[in-house]
């Protein structure tokens, strides 16, 4: 009953985290370091429970797919579009799509019945989420290159979610984290390498937001979503995705003082309701 709860605090959380990083460190550096230390950290782990590793390889092949749609795909090319002028709202707003685009393709891939309700509460929340992006949206229009970007990270989130859904078993989560991020590492590492120079200004400021993608984002919240789509319907997991711009934009007013005009409050309540009824059971 919590989950839902803790992984839009701490999915949200890691847009306002992200770009107090970004303040010291290349994007796809800041990525590498995240999912080097991930995996450090899963390593040690695993060495100390021992859980089972997956037994057929394609399995393996399963969990490292969702690590590069996820990891590469989503997080990167969100972070590139974030780099070529894309601004963070027109990110979220493209984000948001993603539950529509799953509602779309679930019943073809994953054999699930979408319902005129939970199109309803998809649409009413879509609507809420736009009335809060709109309302903090910059005035200057982003990059071809930026939006290409963003579409891609859209389209790796989508992918995902779907790919997770439809092949994903229950692993150990040590075991699921450690493939999935090596898999990531793996994946950003050569791009980092091609396109950045690494230049990190190491501080307090950056070392707490690396912590907090590390731990909060990268190993908890990412956890709780895939469990999340596993236990339940794919599309009605991801309707919850609506909630992270309009929580996103709550938490930068609340830490980076980042201005929340009435048309957003507003907005908020209308995509809560909206997640509401496209979630709710029965």
């Amino acid at each position: 009953m919590l989950a839902p709860a803790v992984f839009l605090l701490l999915w949200s959380g890691g847009y306002v985290v992200a770009k107090v990083g970004l303040r010291h460190s290349p994007p796809l550096t800041l990525l590498s370091l995240r999912y080097a230390v991930v995996v450090a950290l899963m390593g040690i782990l695993f060495a100390i429970v021992r859980p089972p590793l997956p037994k057929r390889a394609a399995d393996w092949a399963h969990l490292a797919i969702v690590g590069l749609l996820i990891q590469v795909v989503y997080f990167a090319m969100c972070w590139m579009a974030f780099v070529h002028g894309v601004a963070a709202a027109t990110v979220a707003l493209l984000m948001s799509l993603q539950p529509i685009l799953v509602a779309m393709i679930a019943p073809y891939w994953s054999r699930e019945s979408v319902g005129a309700r939970r199109w309803v509460g998809l649409l009413i929340a879509l609507a809420g989420t736009t009335a809060v992006i709109v309302s903090r949206a910059e005035v200057s229009p982003p990059s071809i290159a930026g939006l290409a970007f963003a579409v891609a990270g859209l389209l790796g989130m989508t992918g995902g979610t779907l790919w997770e859904k439809r092949f994903g078993v229950a692993h150990h989560p040590v075991t699921a984290n450690l493939i999935g991020y090596a898999a990531g590492l793996a994946g950003v590492l050569p791009l980092m390498l091609w396109f950045e120079t690494a230049t990190v200004q190491w501080n307090g400021e950056f070392v707490a937001a690396l912590a907090y993608l590390v731990l909060a984002n990268s190993l908890i919240a990412v956890g709780v979503l895939l469990a999340m789509i596993r236990a339940g319907a794919v599309s009605r997991v991801s309707a919850l995705m609506f909630l992270v711009p309009p929580g996103a934009a709550l938490l930068a007013w609340l830490v980076l003082d980042e201005a929340m005009p009435p048309m957003a409050w507003a907005g908020l309540a209308v995509a809560g309701g909206g997640v509401y009824l496209a979630t709710r059971p029965g």
